[in-house]
């Protein structure tokens, strides 16, 4: 499971924007996001490089946590 902290993600338009954009790295992903904790979760194969940098890309701030957090 990858996790994405995300900032300026504050409406479900920015949601599913920012679910658009995960879904062009990997069409395949299941996307789950808690938009009050800014926290978006991605089951896939991919790298969270790849998924932060297509957020990033987007327009919104992106982080990658550890598998810990």
């Amino acid at each position: 499971m990858i996790r994405l902290k995300v900032t300026r993600m504050n409406c479900g338009g920015c949601a599913r924007s920012v679910t658009r954009a995960v879904l062009g790295v990997d069409p395949n992903a299941t996307v789950d996001i808690d938009l009050g904790g800014g926290i978006v979760s991605i089951a896939s194969a991919s790298d969270a490089t790849r998924f932060a940098d297509a957020v990033r890309s987007a327009g919104y701030g992106a982080e990658p946590l550890s598998t810990a957090a």
